[in-house]
């Protein structure tokens, strides 16, 4: 077998891990992440029959049985993963039944999944339906995107707006928008829920004074759509601090960029 270590996946999720705990986002054991891995994948690196213990999941996951993770571990830091890996990571695959997942690699120590892997769980089978390449769920504390939640009206549309005229770029990484969730109590299968009916319509959803979640096709782009929007709440509270807008992107102007890249903002969010 391949050092495990090695593999694409693991190299991908080390490096962008430390870039985004870097970021302000990852304080403590904040966040995590899921990424569902392809057998193909896992074959030169794991035996795949060898189950190291089975662990009891809170959600019936038949949906995904079979199916395989990488996650992120409950009470683990996102600064550590570069650092040791099989520590604050695991592989999972998904039982027939669907209440318990079988660790087959990492939670080293007796660690467990997230709490919150009902929510990504969940969220994967929604992602799924509409978007079978839609393979990564992220969680994060993103800062000014977690200011605005403060600041802002806490409306879908009045939300996407502020951050597709912040930022040219927004409009054409996000063209869904922004889904929005009332608060609710973390690590609960009622937040799961909730969020997953909402990664039906979007990608990027905001858990009101606590973070946001997201979803992606593989952790680079999972990360770039957050950085994106975050980069448009980081200027939108600096022009806050300068005294407010004076000047900006126009609708017909954010019409004419979708267009222009292909995109399709969402109905009705444009007065034009």
């Amino acid at each position: 077998m391949k050092n495990i270590l090695e593999a694409p996946f693991i190299k991908e999720v080390m490096l962008l891990t430390d870039v985004m705990y870097k970021f302000g986002w990852h304080e403590r054991n904040s966040g995590n992440l899921s990424y569902l891995l392809k057998e193909e994948e896992l074959t030169d690196y794991l035996d795949l029959n060898e189950v190291k213990r089975n662990i009891p999941i809170a959600f019936d996951g038949k949906a995904l049985a079979g199916k395989y993770f990488l996650v992120t571990g409950t009470g683990k830091f996102f600064k550590n993963v570069i650092h040791d890996p099989a520590d604050v990571l695991g592989i999972l695959k998904v039982t027939a039944e669907g209440n318990s997942v079988d660790l087959l690699w990492g939670h080293e120590n007796g660690a467990a999944p997230t709490s919150e892997l009902p929510a990504h769980l969940m969220s994967h089978i929604a992602r799924l339906s509409v978007d079978p390449e839609n393979r990564v769920v992220y969680h994060c504390h993103a800062t000014n995107l977690l200011a605005m939640s403060f600041s802002c009206e806490l409306d879908e549309r009045s939300f996407t707006r502020i951050l597709w005229k912040m930022c040219t770029e927004s409009l054409v990484v996000f063209p869904e928008g922004v889904g929005i969730l009332p608060w609710l109590m973390p690590g609960t299968n009622e937040i799961g829920e909730a969020t997953a009916e909402k990664m039906k319509e979007y990608r990027l959803i905001v858990w009101p004074h606590h973070g946001l979640y997201a979803a992606g096709k593989d952790l680079e782009e999972c990360f770039g759509l957050v950085e994106t929007a975050e980069k448009s709440a980081t200027v939108y509270t600096l022009v806050q601090s300068q005294g407010g807008i004076r000047q900006e992107i126009t609708d017909e102007q954010l019409s004419n960029l979708g267009k222009r890249f292909s995109v399709t903002p969402r109905a009705g969010y444009l007065n034009v």
